[in-house]
């Protein structure tokens, strides 16, 4: 009786359910919406209209560039901390990796708060460098999530590699180039996914830093604010769609290097 209770297809069931209630369900909400008009008639005038409109086109590309700054500042400043932590003998590299997540635990609205502090008593007024500031913004927010990732794949690299590579001429530089940085890719990866996809929509920090420019997280705010549901939940779905295919993107990245580590 126990046995056929907790059986694998019976174990199954809540999660079928969860996907169903709060992913499937969602998702079919987002598509009705976004090919319909205000009389629920099937229409594609959303989806031609996103891509006519120079507006919402702007901010896309508005959006990709905060994103890839963003992305790039942050894997520049953490590739080097989780390399020399990942890599050092110190006994309090735990503690000083722990200092890097220490600003997560703190509410994200007080850490932009005192950001914001900082930049007034630097620049004066935030509203003439918006771009600069939503990028400083980002990458203060995202770093964390930049430099775990890296530091736990270079962490889990064999020695016997590097060894190796020294044994066969390979001199530091050359070893990190052609045995470090290659193995530690799914770390980078992982990293930029988790800061490259969360800074397009993270609207909140330029919000919060006075900042009048739009991307892509506050335009869907506009739309839903404005009770135009059918736009919103277009543009929405057409995010999911660049998600998916970054997704796909970084995967098949990920898979070739793998092979290319296994051919090593």
């Amino acid at each position: 009786m126990y046995r056929h209770l907790f059986s694998r297809k019976n174990l199954g069931i809540p999660y079928a359910l969860f996907l169903a209630l709060f992913v499937m369900a969602p998702l079919f909400v987002l598509f009705y919406y976004a090919f319909t008009n205000g009389e629920g008639e099937f229409t594609v005038l959303n989806l031609t209209g996103f891509f006519t409109d120079p507006n919402t086109l702007g901010t896309l590309c508005y959006s990709f560039g905060i994103a890839s700054v963003t992305t790039v500042v942050c894997l520049l400043m953490a590739y080097p901390v989780a390399y020399i932590l990942a890599t050092s003998k110190l006994r309090a590299k735990s503690v000083i990796l722990m200092l890097f997540v220490m600003p997560m635990w703190i509410n994200f609205s007080l850490r932009i708060t005192a950001l914001k502090e900082i930049l007034t008593w630097i620049e004066g007024s935030l509203a003439y460098h918006p771009f600069l500031n939503t990028v400083l913004g980002m990458s203060y927010d995202f770093l964390p999530f930049m430099i775990l990732p890296i530091y736990t794949t270079i962490s889990k690299l064999d020695g016997a590699l590097l060894e190796a590579a020294r044994d066969l001429g390979a001199g530091n530089i050359q070893a990190f180039l052609k045995v470090t940085l290659p193995l530690s890719m799914p770390g980078i990866i992982s990293g930029v996914s988790m800061v490259f996809l969360p800074a397009m929509t993270n609207y909140v920090v330029l919000d919060m830093l006075y900042n009048s420019t739009y991307i892509m997280g506050s335009l869907i705010g506009s739309y839903f604010a404005a009770y135009n549901w059918h736009g919103g939940s277009m543009i929405a779905l057409i995010l999911l769609g660049i998600v998916c295919l970054f997704t796909l993107f970084t995967r098949g990245i990920e898979e070739e290097n793998t092979r290319g580590g296994m051919l090593l």
